[in-house]
């Protein structure tokens, strides 16, 4: 219309214009009331806000599905919790994203549980194995534990713990990545499965990204191995020992 408008009779109620991007006749209605300048204009207006709508929906959207990979993680952690410290962080993790209310000073102080650690393997041949049990503890262990020499473990495209296997500067026997990848697929969502795809990678490959809900993470170069989610043989250490640091 406003290359070929001037061509256009005022009063006219459609537009029989050539597409010159394929050679197509288009049919265009018109307002009559209108000049075929002016209708132009208001087309181009329209798109603008449609333009608009589509890409506020997209954010929107996207928002949405990251809510819901957060909440899918969050029902992950409770179906693993184990103590009241658990469950504390947990809490603690919904109030700060405002899915629930902040308990008042007086009632953390009086409900205050033990502090919650990251479970605790030994690997066959000697490695120390941790699994984070929540998203606090997924990001404590991953960006504050372990080195970026350590290889880092998490179900594919499945909400799941965070688990590292810390190599103290050794090589790693195939049995060590093995059994890792079984604790990461066990603690999933995958764990009722007879195979689930783990990637593992090395933690300096992990990122988090600014502005990230917890135990959000990237990578965009990783190793995958499909293995069934059984650790009946990984020795577990008992909780009163189990300790992260270095």
């Amino acid at each position: 219309l406003t290359a070929y408008g001037y061509d256009i009779p005022d009063g006219s109620r459609e537009a029989v214009l050539t597409d010159y991007h394929t050679g197509e006749e288009v049919r265009i209605p018109l307002d009559d009331t209108m000049s075929a300048a002016r209708n132009g204009t208001r087309y181009y207006e329209r798109y603008a806000r449609l333009k608009r709508t589509a890409e506020a929906v997209v954010e929107q959207l996207e928002q949405t599905r990251a809510s819901v990979a957060h909440l899918e993680s969050i029902t992950a952690a409770l179906e693993i919790a184990q103590t009241e410290g658990d469950l504390a962080q947990i809490r603690q993790e919904l109030e700060e994203s405002g899915y629930v209310g902040r308990q008042s000073a007086k009632g953390r102080k009086k409900s205050r549980p033990q502090a919650s650690k990251p479970l605790h393997f030994i690997s066959s041949d000697g490695f120390d194995i941790f699994v984070g049990k929540n998203n606090i503890q997924n990001d404590q262990l991953t960006f504050k534990e372990a080195n970026g020499s350590d290889w880092w473990f998490h179900a594919k495209n499945i909400p799941g713990s965070h688990v590292v296997l810390m190599t103290g500067g050794r090589e790693v026997p195939d049995r060590a990545f093995e059994e890792a990848a079984a604790l990461a697929g066990f603690y999933s969502k995958g764990r009722g499965q007879s195979k689930v795809e783990i990637d593992y990678v090395q933690k300096k490959e992990v990122k988090k990204p600014a502005g990230a809900k917890p135990g959000f993470v990237v990578y965009y170069t990783n190793y995958s191995m499909v293995i069934a989610p059984d650790i009946s043989s990984i020795r577990e250490v008992s909780a009163t020992s189990s300790d992260c640091s270095r």
